[in-house]
């Protein structure tokens, strides 16, 4: 039967340390799907707890916590190497229209704090349609999904920011027509 840790001393920390590595290693691989980047959780994991440590509250298992801590770390990773991925993937379909006005940059804030606040699928969509410009047919094949699929999650999309943004709030859309794309309202 394993002892119990006491918040705040060193040894038990350490023992913490060498008893739920290994486990919560275990645990990020397969969410991360990459080694590296599940190690570098693990740590942060264990940075963050340490920091933390004089004032945890043993009414749940440490290694729980530590659980609970690496788990959020890695969703945390996982968002952050999707955004990744939708800035690559605009690189890849080319440059976007030339910037709106800068007056504009306000509104633009406030645009781009909702959007982030999106669930991945439905920004990405969002992004490349009201932010670059593309037509749903390109925007489809990037995401390689059809094209019904990007329109219900630009629909999606658009609710969700307008209930953020307020019912008036229209996406000013960046048209081009060398990319076909024409404004759309849901």
């Amino acid at each position: 039967m394993a002892l119990p840790y006491a918040p705040g001393d060193e040894a038990d920390f350490d023992r913490l340390y060498r008893e739920s590595y290994s486990r919560l290693l275990a645990t990020l691989i397969p969410l991360l799907q990459d080694r590296a980047a599940a190690e570098d959780c693990v740590q942060e994991a264990f940075v963050r707890a340490y920091r933390a440590w004089p004032k945890w509250k043993p009414d749940a298992p440490a290694e729980a916590w530590l659980h609970r801590i690496a788990v959020n770390l890695a969703a945390n990773e996982r968002r952050r190497r999707r955004l990744r991925e939708v800035g690559e993937l605009v690189r890849r379909l080319g440059a976007p229209p030339p910037a709106p006005d800068p007056a504009a940059a306000v509104e633009r804030d406030d645009v781009v704090a909702a959007l982030r606040r999106l669930p991945p699928k439905l920004a990405a969509a969002a992004v490349l349609r009201y932010l670059h410009g593309y037509s749903n047919r390109d925007i489809g094949s990037a995401l390689g999904i059809p094209e019904s699929t990007v329109g219900s999650r630009l629909r999606l999309a658009l609710g969700r920011l307008r209930k953020e943004l307020g019912p008036e709030w229209q996406p000013e859309v960046a048209t081009s027509p060398a990319l076909g794309v024409a404004p759309v309202d849901g």
